[in-house]
This record gives C-alpha cells, sequence and structure tokens, in this order.
C-alpha cells in the first residue's frame, strides 16, 4: 500500500509470552494490559482455557473460575500483542541471508579466528667468545617479544611452544674477529639439538677476510613441526678465525632469533 516517507524494514512477528509462579489463588497480575478475556490463550498444565468461561481479564487483571495450586504451570500468550522487530528470530539466518565479505572481524567473537601465536623475537645485550671453529649455542638474553613466555632466556636459550603446528623460525648471526682473518661464519636453526640438513639444520655460506677485524653474518629461515610440549629449538653459531666472538649491537640488528606460529598448515 501507499506510504509517506521511507519504506518500513522487513518485520517479523512473534507473541510475548508470560509465565506465572501459581499458588492457591485466584488473582494474577499480567504483564501487558489487554482489553478482555480474548485477548489472551491461557494454559494451565499445558491445557487452554476457555476465555470468559474458565477466566476473565480486563487491564492488567486476571481473574480464574477456580483457584489454581503452588503445583500447577499456567502461561498465556498475548494474542492482542504482537511485537514486531527488524531482528530475524534466532536461528533463522543462513549463509545465503549473508552478503559475501558482510562479516567483518569485529563482529565475531573474540579467540575464533586463529593467529600467529606463539611467537617470538630475542637477541644478544653483549658479545659472546667463541671458540674457533667450534659449534656453540647463541646466549640470547634480551626478549622484544615472547607472546606465551615460551623462551628461556636465563638459562637454556631456546624457544619451547606450547601449541602444536608448524613454525617459522629465522635467525640472523653477526661473526666477528677480533684479530687476524675470519674464515666463515655459520648460523644453525637446532630443533631439540639435533643437526639435519632441511629438517633442523640451516647453514650459511662462507665468506673469508684478510684484514684483522672484519665481520660476516648468515640469515638461515625453517619450518618445523613442533608438538607442543617437549620439542624446542636453539640458535647456533659456528664462527672460524682469529679470537672470533658472536657480535652484538645494542640496536639489535646484528646477531637476533625469532619465530611464529603458522596458520592453515
Amino acid at each position: 500500500m501507499p506510504f509517506i516517507g521511507n519504506q518500513p524494514a522487513l518485520s517479523y512477528t512473534s507473541f510475548a509470552k508470560q509465565d506465572f509462579t501459581t499458588s492457591a489463588t485466584t488473582s494474577y497480575t499480567l504483564d501487558q494490559p489487554v482489553a478482555n478475556a480474548n485477548e489472551l490463550a491461557l494454559f494451565i498444565n499445558f491445557v487452554r482455557q476457555e476465555p470468559t468461561t474458565a477466566y476473565t481479564a480486563s487491564g492488567t487483571s486476571l481473574t480464574l473460575t477456580s483457584a489454581t495450586s503452588a503445583s500447577d504451570d499456567m502461561y498465556c500468550v498475548y494474542l492482542g500483542k504482537a511485537v514486531q522487530t527488524v531482528n530475524p528470530p534466532n536461528g533463522s539466518v543462513g549463509t545465503a541471508q549473508i552478503a559475501d565479505l558482510a562479516v567483518t572481524s569485529g563482529k565475531l567473537a573474540s579467540g575464533l579466528l586463529p593467529d600467529n601465536t606463539p611467537y617470538f623475537f630475542v637477541r644478544k645485550s653483549a658479545n659472546q667468545s667463541v671458540t674457533s671453529g667450534v659449534i656453540t649455542k647463541v646466549v640470547l638474553d634480551v626478549e622484544d617479544l615472547d607472546t606465551d613466555s615460551c623462551f628461556d632466556n636465563s638459562t637454556n636459550y631456546r624457544f619451547t611452544p606450547t601449541t602444536a603446528g608448524k613454525y617459522f623460525f629465522f635467525a640472523c648471526g653477526r661473526g666477528y674477529a677480533n684479530s687476524g682473518t675470519l674464515n666463515y661464519v655459520n648460523v644453525m636453526i637446532r630443533k631439540n639439538g639435533t643437526a639435519g640438513v632441511g629438517n633442523s639444520f640451516v647453514n650459511s655460506g662462507t665468506e673469508q677476510y684478510t684484514s684483522p677485524g672484519n665481520s660476516d653474518t648468515a640469515s638461515p629461515s625453517v619450518i618445523l613441526t613442533m608438538n607442543g610440549s617437549t620439542d624446542y629449538v636453539e640458535m647456533y653459531m659456528q664462527v672460524g678465525g682469529t679470537s672470533p666472538n658472536i657480535s652484538y649491537e645494542s640496536n639489535g640488528n646484528q646477531t637476533f632469533f625469532g619465530g611464529y606460529k603458522l596458520i592453515g598448515v
């Protein structure tokens, strides 16, 4: 039919219902005022009662012909009061009614979307002297990121994730020769202390220097499956040269180690 103004939104209709706490009485109070008993459907012990015969109603007063008892179940449906809303009834909306890309992350419950946790990023706070050619665990005592407190930065210097899955790990190590010649720098990411090419060991290239005080960096990365309980990863380095050390800088961009859980794999 014709109307003035904006077209009303589609409405969904339901009838208001009221439950009563029964007792040995014939008088009850309605939540909604009515004109007469015909505007109510009254049920006692799940049996519908006849209006004007079993009960009368006017305004918010409901009067029964016979008293109820405390054990009776009684409720009414307001036939004269249809409640309209632009919200569809619960459970009535399916995927066909939702437009593609219409639901944003702000409408989803917290924790519903997967994330990349746990993740970490750690680095050194000082130079670490090493023996030339000896594979040495890197002391990483500064935590910039550690979402689930899975990295031990005081004793073992290892990451032990508490969530199972596949993880991407990356590292960068700087080797420095205090005097003489720097021959090579190898950086390794090891799982459970074991070396294995393509599994938990990454070996970067070798460069040679003939001038004392020179340095080199290597940056491996690897994807590893972690069981979420006992599996751990550590960073190792092997520096060949005269009086070598694993170098650090205060901005943390020389020697560092990080990783995060992958989503969807």
